[in-house]
């Protein structure tokens, strides 16, 4: 197909649909008319994709048709089934393709959180970098158990701390460094406290008090530091893409993430809130935790998978995106 032919033939009708959509008020002979051009510039937009792909017409006529679109049926409002798309498939889908960088930075931040437990627990000068006698003494016995006080106003003060962790990754994982800060600073500080229990003989506790709401707390943090890491590679790395479209396209796919971990953080806010500090038995607690985490997992595994076997990268779709010219692989 000659496509600058067919541009030529066709033009008027692309300009008086894109007229007659911005227009606030329109007659009824030109409502009729702006449906009639909607379905027929639908039509070429699908003649172009399949003939002759030029992105640049291509995100026009898909911006016209956007417009036409919301002046025929007013603006769109959000469904269950943009919901239902949002959970079933593009979340999961994002956090499938993240799948190997959670892993990798869950391994290094337990590896490092052990290293510097082990240190505070066995050396003086670990112990000593932790605060005075005092303070270690008051904290074990004290600060660390009645910090976890039940109800609904903790649970949202924890939701908001950790989202705020969580989203200092996502916001600045360009940067390739704010991440890796974070998640050091928060893997020693974990691995320092829980040396310093152990250290009193109060290792027991600090796993009891942690590992309710921790399982699902701290892969949110490795999730949303994997996800800032994974679009810091994308720069310096983009593949066969060109940069700037790597970027957009894996980074509202970051997006997606970042809203899955909105929920996630909020169950593990709920689980600290009114599990772990409540009167249930400690086996208990730790089921609750480890079916939590477990959920999580299978949920990115398997509807991850089947998502992403289907095409789908968490970005969004393509009439929203845009279109993009074909890079070989």
């Amino acid at each position: 197909m000659d496509l600058d032919a067919f541009a030529d033939v066709h033009s008027h009708e692309w300009a008086r649909l894109k007229e007659l959509s911005t227009r606030r008020r329109i007659s009824g002979a030109e409502a009729d008319e702006l449906v009639r051009l909607y379905q027929a510039v639908a039509t070429h937009l699908s003649t172009i994709r399949s003939s002759a792909p030029d992105p640049v017409l291509i995100s026009q006529l898909s911006q016209t048709l956007n417009r036409a679109r919301t002046t025929i049926a007013g603006a769109h409002e959000p469904a269950w089934r943009d919901v239902q798309r949002y959970l079933l498939v593009s979340l999961p889908a994002a956090l499938f393709r993240l799948r190997w960088w959670i892993n990798a930075v869950t391994l290094g931040c337990v590896v490092l959180a052990v290293i510097a437990g082990v240190w505070v627990a066995t050396t003086p000068q670990g112990l000593a970098a932790v605060g005075p006698p005092s303070f270690r003494e008051e904290y074990v016995t004290n600060a660390f158990a009645s910090y976890y006080d039940p109800g609904a106003g903790f649970a949202a003060v924890v939701w908001t701390n950790n989202a705020w962790i969580a989203a200092q990754c996502v916001a600045f994982g360009i940067s390739g460094i704010w991440p890796v800060f974070v998640l050091v600073q928060n893997a020693v500080s974990v691995g320092a406290i829980g040396g310093m229990m152990a250290h009193y003989g109060e290792l027991g506790m600090f796993l009891k008090l942690i590992a309710p709401h921790g399982l699902l707390e701290l892969t949110s943090i490795f999730v949303a530091g994997a996800a800032g890491l994974k679009i810091f590679w994308t720069l310096v790395d983009p593949g066969p893409r060109p940069r700037s479209r790597a970027l957009a396209e894996d980074g509202r796919a970051l997006f997606t993430v970042a809203g899955g971990l909105v929920l996630t953080l909020a169950v593990s806010g709920l689980i600290e809130g009114f599990v772990t500090g409540s009167d249930l038995p400690w086996w208990l607690k730790i089921v609750i935790g480890a079916l939590a985490l477990a959920a999580f997992w299978v949920y990115v595994i398997v509807l991850g998978r089947r998502a992403v076997a289907e095409g789908e990268t968490g970005d969004l779709d393509a009439d929203l995106a845009g279109a993009t010219r074909p890079v070989a692989a």
